[in-house]
């Protein structure tokens, strides 16, 4: 079956071009300076207009185009008429070019359980870390996670400052690395497309774990894994792209604090390329909408 006429790969295209939405309201929100920062449960827990508006934006532009999904997003929000210009409408072309794996080809739209996260990393955006920030679309099909897209607004956010200051200085200008932004996606059965999968240098033990939320436990979890280095980063989308970049071995948090809207999209991404993503005692989870 052509991948254009199956509901699956209509919506991976579909949250594609929203994610993209997603991270330019990310920047813009950066942009403009008032971040509109909201302590939800603790000081380590934030929330921001970034945060608010992104999800207005995923959530309201998949309830339109496909009503008759679950679609469950991390921040609690009333609700309200949401502006049109919240609003994309459009898919990603190359996306609908692929084909559908066989056994997704009949999944009908009231199947498949979307989680959101509108800015993953969000304590880390707060603070200038900018590359630590995702926008994570899952998908997920009878409990399973199944396809995914997340976006990095700030993805080359390094390279692209420094193509300014040299146009600044009228020096030659950066080459394409310094386009600010990615978007990775995948679905089981097809593949994980939008970046460059990389092992760890040979013979080296990485851990990345939380910057923000950890605790005695977390520590010594990750110590008794007796690593070469330990990464402390933000976003549990980050750590996941550094698995599939080489930068890191494993991602280890042995606490509560993850929810499932932090990691559907990201497992899809490990699991399409080999890895595995599990509770610390190595069950799968489960993505059913009252899971």
């Amino acid at each position: 079956m052509a991948s254009s006429n199956t509901v699956l790969m209509r919506l991976v295209a579909s949250a594609y071009s929203i994610a993209q939405k997603a991270g330019m309201i990310v920047r813009r929100v950066i942009a403009e300076g008032d971040l509109g920062i909201v302590e939800k449960t603790c000081a380590t827990d934030l929330q921001t207009k970034a945060d608010r508006l992104a999800q207005m934006s995923i959530c309201s532009s998949l309830a339109r185009k496909f009503p008759k999904l679950t679609i469950i997003g991390e921040e609690d929000l009333p609700s309200e008429e949401v502006d049109q210009e919240l609003i994309e409408d459009s898919q990603w072309e190359e996306i609908l070019k692929q084909p559908c794996p066989s056994q997704y080809s009949s999944i009908k739209e009231e199947d498949l359980v979307v989680w959101v996260d509108p800015l993953d990393g969000t304590k880390e955006y707060t603070e200038g870390l900018l590359d630590n920030v995702t926008v994570l679309i899952g998908i997920a099909y009878e409990g399973k996670a199944i396809a995914g897209v997340i976006n990095q607004p700030y993805y080359n956010y390094e390279n692209n400052e420094k193509q300014q200051l040299r146009e600044h200085r009228n020096e030659a200008k950066a080459g394409p690395d310094a386009v600010l932004g990615r978007t990775i996606w995948g679905v089981l059965g097809l593949g994980a497309f939008g970046f460059q999968l990389k092992e760890v240098p040979a013979g080296k033990h990485i851990i990345t774990t939380t910057r923000s939320h950890s605790n005695k436990l977390v520590t010594d979890c990750v110590t008794a894994m007796n690593p070469d280095a330990v990464l402390r980063v933000g976003g549990a989308g980050n750590k996941i792209i550094q698995l599939i970049e080489g930068k890191a071995s494993a991602y280890v948090f042995a606490s509560p604090g993850c929810k499932k809207w932090d990691t559907c999209a990201p497992e899809v991404i490990l699991h399409a390329v080999g890895g595995k993503l599990t509770d610390i005692h190595g069950n799968v989870l489960q993505y059913h909408k009252d899971a």
